[in-house]
């Protein structure tokens, strides 16, 4: 059935019974299709087959990236290649995220390449980092982030330290079908510990990491005499030890770890999920120990660190756990603060920046407005952030802070990639800085917004595992009243424009084009209404979603925050009623 060698037994039985019982459909599901490179990458479940992650599928991908690499780079086998990964496994398919990194350094051992490859598990942002401070060509980080504990993934990373985007993504994907079978050594995963062209980077990159780091610390004194305390859970994954040094560099004493989640444990035994995107629900455990130790402050990284919710005590008890669009509000104002203190006299606001992914809060617009510098869009997908910073950087521009809105943060330039170590003890500085001015998170939150506008923002999602529903539903959006006609209003709320950025279609430019890339891989389309709501529409890049975004932009005059709360819920009640239809479609609803 396969048509070369699978080394990997439990695989390989799990074809063969498939066979033996005639799963033929799910044969053909497993055969007959190849993964794909989405916004983080390739990505999907554990397990037997071309469309999964697997021995099998990595030594393929790493084989077409080797083939992209040296039709790329004359100097591939002087600068090498970076391999990190972080802490997942499964039993059932013998597959756990270091035996696959063993896997991808293998290959390129095997052709002579050097390969930094990192002795433990690290954060996903120590790849991206390791790129550019070894001047490697590449770097992939094996990994799924926050998906389900049935997953897995495989992140490459550019010479630039940025996540690769078009047209590398589709070059490399011709080079994997050119070379699917393996090559001799590429099996061999015990080069690893055996090649004198590996490196272990650990000590190097975690030193580097933790020094360049200190660039972004402001309040160093404040830092060391804080009574402020601060509880972190690294949700079973990479974040434990990492977050504790960042503590350290700046000043801290080291945040309390939440016991039962502080070691890896690849089943993510303690949450029903280990996205901490997810709120209250998956902070359970720390919020507990937070009350019980008296901290005020909750930081949580996402499995591979790359990511941060934070939640905060209030006045009377409660938690505020903060959504990714107000973290960014207050890393925002943060950073400019600190840059407006710092820099030199003729330092020039306009050669300043900061960036977020379209289906992010516009907060940073507005204070970009008001304060003079300068902020920019990208597609969704933390690859687009990095490649423009990128630009912007070798253009003599300085970048402090980019974001997405699922709790993803990029402070400073240290690494080209949203990062949850260096977001985590940001955010302990700001907390600590505004104690000793006797103000919460939440109540700077609001001064944030009471000078620049309110952004009142919703984002949810509805579960649909059947692609061609999806399809269909966008499809529907596309030719609404008529052909190729989008809808002009949605129940009571009139359509200002409306942008496409799967098709291109952009209804409040001159020439109708959108002036973001073109993405025809996924579905997403902006709606602006009269009443200054954006919502966006779009499929998940890593799941099997539907994902609504919405925003409320209210200049700083309109400071009703109820009044606009009330509208924007009623206005996302009408974008699911007429434009998803969950009841007709069978989209399943977000859990609460």
């Amino acid at each position: 059935m396969l048509l070369f060698p699978q080394l990997n037994q439990k695989t390989k039985e799990q074809i063969e019974n498939l066979l033996q019982n005639g799963k033929h459909k799910e044969l053909r599901d497993r055969l007959c299709c190849r993964l794909t490179f989405g916004t983080a990458g390739l990505r999907s479940a554990m397990g037997a087959g071309f469309c999964y992650i697997n021995d099998l599928t990595v030594i393929q991908s790493t084989q077409g990236i080797y083939k992209y690499l040296e039709r790329s780079f004359s100097d591939f086998k002087q600068r090498g290649f970076v391999v990190g990964y972080d802490t997942r496994g499964q039993v059932t398919s013998n597959c756990s995220s270091k035996k696959l990194a063993k896997l991808t350094a293998a290959v390129l051992l095997a052709k002579d390449v050097p390969v930094y490859f990192f002795s433990t598990y690290v954060p996903t942002p120590f790849v991206p980092y390791a790129v550019q401070q070894l001047k490697a060509v590449a770097g992939v980080m094996i990994t799924a982030s926050h998906n389900r504990k049935e997953d897995n993934g495989y992140k490459v990373y550019w010479e630039n330290g940025a996540q690769i985007t078009s047209p590398h993504d589709k070059e490399i994907i011709k080079c994997i079908e050119e070379c699917v079978e393996p090559w001799n050594g590429s099996w061999n995963d015990n080069l690893v510990d055996t090649s004198p062209l590996r490196q272990d980077p650990l000590k190097k990159i975690c030193d580097c990491y933790m020094e360049d780091l200190k660039k972004i610390c402001y309040h160093r004194e404040i830092n060391m005499q804080t009574n402020l305390k601060f509880v972190h859970t690294s949700f079973h994954g990479v974040g434990h030890d990492y977050v504790q040094s960042a503590f350290k560099a700046f000043g801290f004493q080291p945040p309390i770890p939440v016991p039962e989640q502080k070691d890896p444990d690849p089943d993510f035994s303690t949450v029903k999920c280990p996205n901490p995107e997810e709120g209250e629900s998956v902070l359970e455990l720390s919020l507990r120990l937070a009350e019980k130790e008296s901290a005020k402050v909750v930081v949580a990284t996402d499995p591979d660190a790359d990511r941060l919710a934070v939640a905060e005590q209030q006045e009377n008890g409660c938690w505020k756990v903060f959504t990714g669009n107000e973290l960014a509000a207050l890393f925002g104002w943060w950073m400019f603060s600190c840059w407006k203190e710092n820099c030199s006299k003729d330092a020039d606001v306009k050669n300043v920046y900061m960036l977020a992914t379209t289906v992010s809060s516009k907060i940073l617009r507005a204070i970009a407005l008001k304060e003079g510098f300068l902020f920019e869009e990208t597609l969704p997908g933390f690859k687009w952030i990095g490649s423009r910073v990128k630009d912007l950087l070798d253009n003599g521009k300085e970048v402090l802070f980019a974001f997405e809105e699922s709790i993803g943060f990029m402070c400073g330039t240290s690494v080209l990639d949203k990062d949850g170590v260096s977001a985590a003890v940001v955010i302990a500085e700001m907390a600590a800085y505004l104690e000793s001015k006797n103000l919460s998170l939440a109540q700077k939150l609001i001064e944030v917004y009471e000078t620049y506008g309110y952004h009142i923002s919703k984002t949810s999602y509805f579960l649909c595992y059947d692609p061609p529903t999806i399809k269909r539903i966008f499809e529907k959006l596309r030719n609404f009243d008529a052909p190729q006609s989008y809808p002009k209003f949605c129940g009571i709320y009139n359509i200002l424009h409306v942008r496409d950025v799967t098709t291109g279609y952009d209804s409040s430019q001159p020439n109708k084009k959108s002036v973001l890339p073109v993405s025809k891989s996924s579905q997403m389309i902006t709606f602006t209404f009269q009443n200054g709501c954006v919502a966006t529409l779009r499929t998940s890049g890593t799941e099997p979603k539907i994902k609504y975004y919405a925003e409320m932009c209210a200049l700083p005059e309109q400071s009703d925050r109820a009044v606009l709360e009330e509208e924007l819920q009623k206005l996302i009640g009408a974008l699911i009623e007429n434009f998803l239809e969950p009841d007709k479609n069978g989209l399943i609803w977000r859990s609460a």
